[in-house]
C-alpha cells in the first residue's frame, strides 16, 4: 500500500544496485517516487548498452480520438530520458539527482495500437562525454533522442537535454 506523497518532500532514493540492476525493482520505485508513472501503461523495461526500450500500452493514454495522447506520449519520452541518466549513473555507483533542462517532440503519425519507445545518447560519444565532465566538475549534461514505434511505423521523434547536478 503506497503512501500519499507530501510535495517538497523528497521520495527515499532506491539503494544503488551490488551488481546487474534489477529493472523491475527500478520500475516499482519509480512508481512510488512519481505517482503518475503507475497510470502510464509501462509493460516492460529493458536496457541494452546504451539503449533503453519501454513496450507501453496504448489503453492508458488514449485521447478523445482512440489514439495516443500527445501529453501523455510526451511525458512518457522526456521521462524515459530520466531514468536513461538515472540508469547510467547508478550503474556507475553514482547517486546524483538528474534534472530535464529542455525537450522537444515532433509528432509523425497517430499511435493506433500498443507500442515501444526507444532512447538513446544523441551523439555517439555522448556518455563518454558525459563522464568526463562529472569526473572534471562534477555535473554535467548529456542530449538523448527517443522514437516511438508503433508496429514498424515511427510515431514519434523526441530529444532531451538532461543535466546531472553536483552531488550535494
Amino acid at each position: 500500500m503506497s503512501q500519499l506523497r507530501e510535495p517538497g518532500v523528497p521520495h527515499p532514493r532506491l539503494p544503488l544496485p551490488t551488481g546487474k540492476e534489477d529493472l523491475l525493482a527500478f520500475q516499482r520505485w519509480l512508481e512510488e517516487a512519481i505517482p503518475m508513472v503507475g497510470a502510464l501503461g509501462i509493460e516492460q523495461v529493458a536496457m541494452e548498452g546504451h539503449r533503453l526500450t519501454w513496450q507501453l500500452a496504448l489503453t492508458p493514454n488514449l485521447n478523445d480520438k482512440g489514439t495516443g495522447f500527445g501529453g501523455a506520449l510526451t511525458a512518457q519520452t522526456t521521462l524515459q530520458g530520466w531514468c536513461w541518466v538515472t540508469l547510467w549513473l547508478r550503474e556507475r555507483g553514482l547517486a546524483q539527482d538528474v534534472v530535464v533542462a529542455e525537450a522537444s517532440q515532433r509528432f509523425l503519425a497517430p499511435v493506433t495500437g500498443d507500442y515501444r519507445i526507444i532512447c538513446t545518447p544523441g551523439d555517439s560519444h555522448g556518455s563518454e562525454q558525459l563522464a568526463d565532465k562529472l569526473k572534471e566538475r562534477g555535473k554535467g549534461r548529456i542530449t538523448l533522442t527517443q522514437q516511438l514505434y508503433c508496429g514498424d511505423t515511427l510515431c514519434l521523434e523526441a530529444s532531451g537535454n538532461y543535466a546531472v547536478l553536483p552531488s550535494p
